[in-house]
């Protein structure tokens, strides 16, 4: 590894936890503004290490808020882990770009945030969002984005969320926001329901254009596009009435959210094959869902 590239890890490793930190700000004066009798929503730490701690392979910060005014279940997890991959972690990274050079020398270093929230009220949407790098000795590159997951869809609320994503990508791509829709389409499909799991957004991966700081600087812009984007559609919604039959539709809808996590998300496979903390890893589930 060049002294180039490990400047460049080192810089992005730095702007996921700064990104991090800015987010968790950010949800904990959402939880102030609201008001109310119940306390304000706080998150809790915990650092993460990967392995059984035998070796020092990395790790990360934990961060969730349960209980909360605005947010039932939210975390925020940001992590920079490295060591080398086993064989299935190599096979289903192998499954969608050519890795050969991996099975010689499987060195691995990765580094990046995740984010979910899940709404106390069924009215708000919840969220899903990450940003990350990946390198080997062979290659780097960048993957992440967002999406929105309402149970309860709003048009002018996916607009809003659409066109803020849509304009951090034509800052850099006028090519990037039709091509990255259409991949968080597929993505977040659920064969099994024959649906989608919201309303999308952009998802994007293995992004190399040969320009390192060009990359980056998009997938700075993809997070720094997060909050804009969604806490426009909290600060509509977050004070609305909802009723019984709202909550239901929440709790299936969650259901569905659990489903999909358990059974298609590349993070979360990753995850576990690469043996990162699980609770970190199965963050992402909702505190309460129902199945029909």
């Amino acid at each position: 590894m060049t002294e180039a590239m490990a400047a460049e890890k080192s810089r992005a490793s730095t702007w996921f936890r700064a990104l991090r930190d800015e987010i968790v700000a950010a949800f904990e004066a959402v939880e102030d503004a609201q008001g109310g009798d119940a306390p304000a929503g706080r998150f809790e730490l915990r650092e993460t290490r990967r392995g059984d701690g035998a070796a020092d392979e990395g790790g990360g910060l934990m961060s969730v808020m349960r209980g909360g005014r605005v947010f039932e279940k939210v975390g925020v997890n940001v992590s920079t882990v490295y060591g080398t991959l086993g064989p299935r972690a190599v096979a289903a990274m192998a499954a969608r770009k050519d890795l050969s050079d991996l099975a010689e020398d499987p060195r691995f270093w990765a580094s990046g945030i995740s984010l979910v929230a899940h709404m106390q009220n069924p009215r708000v949407p919840a969220v899903h969002m990450n940003t990350r790098m990946f390198w080997t000795p062979h290659a780097w590159w960048f993957g992440g984005g967002a999406d929105l997951n309402p149970c309860i869809e709003y048009d002018e609320d996916t607009a809003h969320f659409h066109d803020t994503l849509r304009a951090a990508c034509e800052d850099h791509d006028p090519d990037y926001y039709p091509r990255f829709k259409a991949w968080a389409d597929e993505y977040f499909f659920i064969p099994h329901r024959g649906r989608a799991r919201g309303v999308g957004g952009i998802f994007y991966d293995d992004l190399n254009t040969g320009d390192w700081e060009s990359d980056f600087a998009f997938t700075q812009a993809v997070g720094r596009a997060f909050l804009p984007a969604f806490l426009g559609v909290v600060e509509r919604r977050r004070g609305e009435a909802f009723t019984e039959a709202d909550r239901e539709t929440q709790l299936v809808h969650r259901g569905l959210y659990a489903e999909y996590n358990l059974v298609y998300d590349r993070g979360t496979k990753f995850g576990l094959e690469t043996g990162h903390d699980p609770t970190a890893v199965l963050m992402s589930l909702p505190p309460v869902a129902k199945w029909p």
